[in-house]
């Protein structure tokens, strides 16, 4: 039995800081999940000989499993731990990554999508949550933007690693090693990472506000003192069982409804609204469609896939700034500058795809140098953008604005709300391609870039420097 007296006296900052990053690996397995099917695309249409309407399902079809696993992931967390969810959440990865490599059909495929999907939804509200239930105030937006390097950080090694794999083998279609094609061994790269991720998640705790939600007192006070010190450890479980005590102890979905009015909260709409307007923007056709994207404005396919580099550490610089600043310049202005600038950049695109002639053979754009510079300039500025703002922060503001009674369930509503407007975008952007065109369909996210400019300014209310059990809604 833990005592007060073998409680250690002191905190430890490296203590948290490593099982903050062990968390963000599920960050990591976001992003090289959502990106590998960037370099697919071609080889999963020449398998499963599929149209537009087919190649979009396979594409879009893991999130709707990350719409489901985000959904349900808050509300079981709030039942048998964060750290539970993510352990099951890595055994999902290691499946779907070889099944999605020797599928031999699209509903076999969609099958192991839809299972790495519901992986993919439980850590991306998982691992924020997870983040901010142990990080300090004065330091949480930082580790919690972490989440964003990690996952901007696996989408550029699933570019990376899709671009080398394409490169060595002559194209995504070509067999690569032991009789596979190459798009086969770019799902099976994640083996690596979720592996890694699986081992990791053995050695971290559980989260210490779940603890005393479950009335574990005791081992919460454990790893509370393994984090902040003893001292500190004893009060802060004080803190958090009188947030919890204000209702009731148990969280539960219903504690999203104001008693009082039988709406839904205010916080949650909040929520919701943050998390598809993330989506609404477009930025998901950038990292699912790029090498799609870039070759309909007639880069190679070559070409196309060291563009996606370009971009993916381009988006690892904009998340850098955000780490070392975010908790000094705060969440709100980081959000509405991002805004602003992405509507200007996402506009520049739509204007150098306007009016362009299309190939008769290929169907694909022919950009003179002018305007093929100025888009793949303001396209990476946008991504510069996003991931200095509406990538991070998002997910910081998610993890910590709500209140600890709901915060499993709130994180369980906004994420599902992002993942089925991230389905939406994804699913549809081969048809707008094919039936409006690039220029239009980047008009369309233009116009909801500066919609989430009013916003910002009109609902999203500052959450820098305040501790969880502060969160009111």
């Amino acid at each position: 039995m833990t005592t007060n007296a073998t409680l250690p006296e002191q905190g430890s900052t490296l203590f948290i800081v490593l099982i903050s990053c062990v968390a963000t690996i599920g960050g990591f397995l976001f992003g090289f999940d959502s990106g590998v099917i960037n370099g697919t695309v071609e080889g999963l249409q020449t398998a499963f000989n599929s149209d537009s309407a087919g190649t979009g399902l396979s594409v879009s079809s893991m999130l709707l499993g990350c719409a489901v696993g985000a959904f349900f992931a808050g509300n079981l967390a709030d039942k048998y731990g964060r750290r539970s969810l993510l352990i099951v959440a890595s055994v999902f990865f290691i499946v779907s990554a070889w099944g999605s490599g020797v599928a031999g059909g699209t509903v076999e495929f969609v099958i192991y999508r839809i299972l790495g999907g519901l992986a993919v939804g439980a850590a991306s509200v998982m691992a924020p949550a997870y983040i901010s239930e142990v990080a300090p105030a004065r330091y949480r937006g930082m580790l919690t933007s972490v989440q964003q390097i990690a996952i901007i950080t696996g989408l550029t090694m699933a570019f990376f690693s899709n671009y080398l794999l394409a490169k060595f083998a002559g194209g995504s279609t070509r067999e690569f090693w032991l009789g596979f094609e190459t798009w086969r061994w770019m799902f099976w790269m994640e083996l690596i990472p979720a592996s890694i991720f699986f081992f990791a998640l053995l050695a971290i705790p559980e989260s210490p506000r779940y603890l005393v939600a479950s009335g574990k007192m005791e081992k919460a006070g454990g790893v509370l003192a393994r984090l902040y010190g003893r001292s500190t450890a004893e009060t802060k479980v004080e803190e958090i069982n009188t947030s919890l005590a204000k209702d009731h102890h148990r969280p539960r979905l219903s504690d999203l409804i104001n008693k009082q009015t039988g709406k839904l909260r205010t916080i949650v709409w909040i929520g919701i609204g943050l998390a598809v307007l993330q989506q609404f923007v477009g930025i998901n056709v950038v990292f699912y469609y790029g090498a799609v994207l870039w070759q309909a404005a007639g880069f190679s396919e070559n070409d196309a896939l060291a563009i996606n580099v370009i971009s993916g550490s381009i988006s690892i610089a904009a998340c850098l700034f955000t780490f070392f600043f975010v908790d000094k310049i705060g969440r709100k202005p980081l959000l509405w500058f991002g805004s602003a600038g992405m509507a200007i950049t996402l506009g520049l695109v739509a204007y150098a795809f306007a009016g362009a002639p299309v190939n008769v053979e290929t169907g694909n754009l022919n950009l003179s140098d002018n305007a093929g510079l100025l888009a793949l300039i303001a396209a990476n500025a946008y991504v510069f953008l996003f991931n200095l703002s509406w990538g991070p922060v998002m997910w910081i503001m998610l993890g910590e604005m709500f209140p600890n009674q709901i915060r499993g369930s709130g994180l369980a509503v906004a994420g599902l709300a992002q993942w089925l407007a991230n389905f939406l975008v994804t699913w549809t952007f081969p048809i707008l391609l094919a039936g409006i065109g690039l220029s239009a369909a980047y008009g369309i996210y233009t116009f909801f870039a500066a919609l989430s400019v009013v916003f910002v300014l009109m609902m999203v209310h500052e959450t820098k420097g305040k501790e969880l059990e502060e969160m009111e809604g």
